[in-house]
């Protein structure tokens, strides 16, 4: 995988196996930050195995003067309105002392390089109502909310019973 040495200060490059450790780092920081610490159950293993042996997720990692400063975790999904698939941005986070650097707007930018190279039709991803700064930040990137839709999700027990209403 290529990496993209934005100034002489960042660099932004994938994720690899020895960056487990520190994925989950930046996931536990952002979960802190969403107040949601208490729900995160990923572990060393599950992202090893998701994101790096069966190749469900991408990571981009960003570096400021060889110190990890953010993240970006990414992976497709389609539209079958456009057609074609799209990336999906689940997390993005920059530790606190790197802000105002322009990491942030680095990773989107580069998330939307990659989209329009590999030919997708979109980028998206969500942010908590209450989250004034990243809101401010994604509409000062050309991102518009999609007020007329609701994100539903089952998890947990209502997954689990949801699945065993499958006939057969």
């Amino acid at each position: 995988m290529q990496n993209y040495q934005a100034d002489e200060h960042i660099l932004l490059r994938f994720a690899e196996p020895d960056d487990v450790p520190l994925i989950l780092e930046f996931v536990r920081s952002l979960a802190e930050y969403e107040r949601l610490l208490d729900t995160v159950k990923a572990t060393e293993e599950s992202f090893r195995k998701y994101i790096f042996e069966e190749k469900k997720a991408e990571v981009i990692i960003a570096e400021y003067d060889g110190t990890s400063a953010g993240f970006a975790l990414f992976f497709c999904n389609f539209s079958t309105f456009a057609g074609k698939p799209g990336i999906y941005l689940e997390d993005l986070f920059v530790k606190p002392a790197y802000r105002g650097k322009g990491i942030g707007k680095l990773l989107l930018t580069l998330l939307a390089k990659i989209a329009v190279e590999r030919g997708y039709g979109r980028f998206e991803w969500a942010c908590l109502d209450w989250n004034g700064p990243s809101i401010k930040f994604y509409k000062g990137q050309g991102a518009r909310p999609m007020d007329d839709w609701t994100i539903y999700r089952v998890d947990g027990t209502a997954l689990a019973e949801l699945a065993d209403r499958f006939p057969g």
